[in-house]
Formats: C-alpha cells, structure tokens, sequence
C-alpha cells in the first residue's frame, strides 16, 4: 500500500480545502499544534492513516477517523424542539 491512496470521497474540512489523498490527511495531521494532536480522536485518526498506508488496512476507515476528527471540535447541534404530547385519556368503568 502507499501514502498516495485516494479517499472515495475527497475530506472538505476549510473553504475550499479538501484532503484527497492518506498523503495530505497525515500532512494535515503533522501541522497541527502539539496540544491538538495529542488528543485521543487525532491519535485514532493517524493510527487508522497508518494501518490503510502501511499495512493495508482500509482506506475507509482511515476516511471515517479523519472526518470524526475533524468534526470533533464543532459543538453538537441543538436538539430538535420536541411535539407536544398527545392528550391521554382516561377511561372511567
């Protein structure tokens, strides 16, 4: 396997940026500052990187780290608001 396998589906994660290849995911992963790459999604993401570059692992899965990765600093999205429940009956015997 090589570092210049294609994602299925290239990674847009910046304006117009996107990662097309294992090469510019890991290149994305060493620009990082110390203290983010340290955390646990970025660590799971580059042993993914390394699993589908060197020991041919799946290349989806290396896809699937980097995208939780990149999306685990954008805050959750407010619940939906919830229906009102139905009116419950009672039935009188």
């Amino acid at each position: 396997m090589s570092w210049s396998l294609e994602f299925d589906e290239p990674i847009a994660f910046d304006k117009g940026k996107a990662l097309r290849t294992l090469r510019d995911a890991a290149n994305h992963f060493i620009a990082l500052p110390a203290s983010e790459s340290t955390l646990e999604h970025w660590q799971t993401a580059m042993a993914c990187l390394l699993s589908a570059a060197e020991k041919s692992g799946l290349v989806m899965m290396a896809r699937i780290a980097m995208v939780r990765a990149l999306q685990a600093r954008e805050p959750e999205p407010a619940p939906a608001p919830r229906k009102r429940l139905a009116k419950k009956y009672r039935i009188v015997s």
